[in-house]
């Protein structure tokens, strides 16, 4: 019995053109596919099959007008998010999109209600935004919104709580200030003097922050300068997120730059993270020295300011002037960091020449997934060494 399920598995994995094979392997008798299998192979072979076999299509081929019709597609979405786990979701779907030429019913709205949400079909839908027809506009929003919602679960608390750690423990003040009252300290500090009868804690003592260290002045300047050429779709959105989260963090102020051969300043959109990814413009080339210039106007005190360049390193420009400049920020005092880009769920994509000339300056390069940034925020913060944090970093992979 495990031996014909072994085959049957394989047998959906190969597809219909195996099934003599495996029924000569099973003396001759056809495997019986449950109702279940029956409706993955079906839903299989709507990608993978090519069209005169009854499949969706031969990657476009075919012309324009000849592909499978809207109803089809929505209801195969649904028979392939009943059938499979989510992770297998996201690859078919991805595939569907590629070989099949499915990318102009991408913004059909109810094509975009059934999919499931993905940061790699988010970047696409971002890179062809400019092409979205206005009846699906909101359709498309939504389905953005449901990748923000996402990721905000996973950073929004670990980032704010790796800031707080790092900013906010500041030394306490005698001078009393309800704005500045150190709300766990004083309860942690008081936890002995619980009054049952009260059924609370009554204070001996209260502690409040020094509100010198929460002035503009003393404030962090965080700037994140994020490279928009095509090949940066999943770092764009993970960089939009984590620069609203920081954004609305009163002990910071955070600035977000925009580039390619251009540059585009969406500091201000940052109070919605869904407009910033709309601020950005995905594709065409690379001048990250000319974008490293424009940033250097917002560092006003280099030992409070964490420069974080976020790109491939595939320098279009001067690559002389960009290291030579990122050397200038580094030496004056800023903490800079290179976050590389990554894409297809996590991969590292970058010119590893330029990499290894930036790490060899002392400044860190990190192709690192998403839930590493709040320690790499924390441990920036609090000045200590990012490099032997990289080396930690890239131990653990290789652990893995």
């Amino acid at each position: 019995m495990e031996h014909e399920e072994q085959m049957k598995r394989w047998r959906l994995i190969l597809g219909e053109d195996s099934e003599k094979r495996f029924s000569d392997m099973n003396g001759g008798n056809p495997l019986s596919l449950t109702e279940e299998q029956a409706l993955m192979d079906n839903a299989l072979a709507a990608i993978y099959n090519r069209a005169d076999q009854g499949g969706f299509g031969d990657g476009g081929s075919r012309g324009a007008g000849r592909g499978p019709s809207n109803p089809q597609i929505t209801r195969w979405l649904g028979d392939v998010r009943t059938l499979f786990d989510k992770d297998l979701v996201t690859i078919v779907q991805g595939d569907a999109m590629e070989r099949c030429g499915l990318k102009q019913l991408l913004f059909e709205p109810e094509l975009l209600e059934n999919l499931e949400p993905d940061v790699s079909l988010a970047s696409t839908i971002l890179m062809l935004k400019d092409q979205i027809p206005k009846r699906s506009k909101e359709s498309v929003r939504t389905f953005i919104q449901k990748i923000v919602e996402q990721i905000n679960k996973l950073l929004e608390n670990d980032i704010r709580r790796a800031v707080t750690a790092a900013i906010n423990r500041r030394q306490h003040s005698p001078i009393p200030s309800a704005a500045a009252l150190d709300f766990k300290y004083t309860i942690r500090r008081n936890l002995k003097n619980f009054n049952p009868d009260l059924g609370t804690i009554v204070p001996e003592h209260f502690y409040f922050f020094d509100r010198t260290t929460t002035t503009a002045a003393n404030k962090w300047t965080v700037i994140l300068d994020v490279d928009q050429s095509g090949s940066m779709g999943e770092s764009v959105i993970y960089s939009s997120i984590m620069s609203c989260i920081l954004a609305s963090m009163a002990s910071l102020k955070t600035r977000i730059v925009a580039f390619d051969t251009n540059i585009v300043d969406l500091t201000e959109k940052s109070d919605d993270p869904v407009d910033l990814l709309f601020g950005f413009q995905l594709g065409g080339g690379t001048d990250i020295d000319k974008s490293v210039a424009y940033c250097q106007q917002f560092v006003e005190n280099p030992s409070k300011t964490l420069f974080f360049l976020i790109t491939d390193l595939d320098e279009g420009g001067n690559r002389a002037a960009l290291l030579r400049r990122l050397g200038e920020l580094k030496d004056s005092g800023v903490t800079v960091v290179c976050l590389l880009a990554i894409a297809d769920g996590g991969r590292p994509y970058y010119n590893t020449q330029m990499a290894e000339r930036v790490a060899a300056m002392g400044i860190p390069c990190f192709a690192c997934n998403p839930e590493m940034l709040p320690q790499l925020l924390e441990r920036a913060f609090r000045g200590q060494d990012l490099a032997a944090f990289r080396k930690e970093f890239e131990k653990r992979k290789e652990s893995k």
